[in-house]
């Protein structure tokens, strides 16, 4: 099969999605996308090798994009999540964001190397372009979880910060390397916290969206 060179904007960006659909599938196979290279992704995609370059200048903004597209669909399913309710409570709300985040490891995973590493290494116009187009989104989606709910846009504020961290930080724990998870195999009294990623996080944040509605100011009647 002949690949032909992509010359149109839309055939542009259509190959920039197919590069990020292959990270994506190659992140849930392999275990994260610390196990994720070009080479691969760019097979996957159908590309040469060398044409990953004429799209992303590197693994780490391939890895950035592919956050910063999980940011719009955290949204996006946030927004199909709340249509046509209202009045939702601290556990409703809860609910909502443990749904959505729990459909989206992939971003999860993503949200731990953004911050340990992917934002420093890019050039600061591509930080730059991913904070613009991530704090848009955490915008809107806190904007529309307060209005679907009867909590005040200050403890939804603080509410979503949260849930992400700690679905970083599960998500990790609960995908242990070969080694480690051999080892919680020899000591199951360590590893019974590996392999529950989704109701721990819905404790947690179930936990802290109850605390932070009874801590910070409520929404004024």
């Amino acid at each position: 099969m002949t690949i032909q060179r992509a010359r149109s904007s839309d055939a542009k960006a259509q190959r920039a999605e197919d590069l990020l659909d292959a990270a994506e599938s190659l992140a849930l196979e392999l275990g994260g996308v610390r196990h994720v290279t070009l080479a691969p992704v760019t097979e996957r995609a159908g590309l040469h090798r060398t044409a990953v370059r004429r799209y992303f200048e590197s693994k780490e903004e391939l890895l950035l994009e592919l956050a910063e597209r999980g940011w719009k669909q955290w949204r996006e399913s946030i927004d199909l999540a709340l249509e046509g309710r209202a009045g939702l409570d601290a556990r409703a709300v809860a609910d909502v964001l443990t749904d959505t985040l729990t459909a989206l490891p992939v971003f999860c995973d993503c949200l731990t190397h953004v911050a340990l590493s992917l934002e420093g290494d890019v050039s600061i116009e591509r930080a730059r372009r991913f904070k613009r187009n991530a704090f848009s989104e955490h915008d809107a989606l806190v904007a529309a979880l307060t209005d679907a709910s009867v909590l005040s846009v200050e403890v939804v504020t603080a509410l979503v910060p949260a849930a992400s961290a700690l679905a970083a930080s599960m998500w990790q724990v609960s995908h242990p390397s070969p080694s480690l998870a051999e080892l919680y195999v020899q000591e199951p009294q360590w590893g019974h916290v590996a392999y529950d990623f989704e109701p721990r996080l819905r404790l947690l944040v179930e936990s802290t969206a109850i605390g932070l509605s009874e801590t910070l100011p409520r929404r004024a009647e």
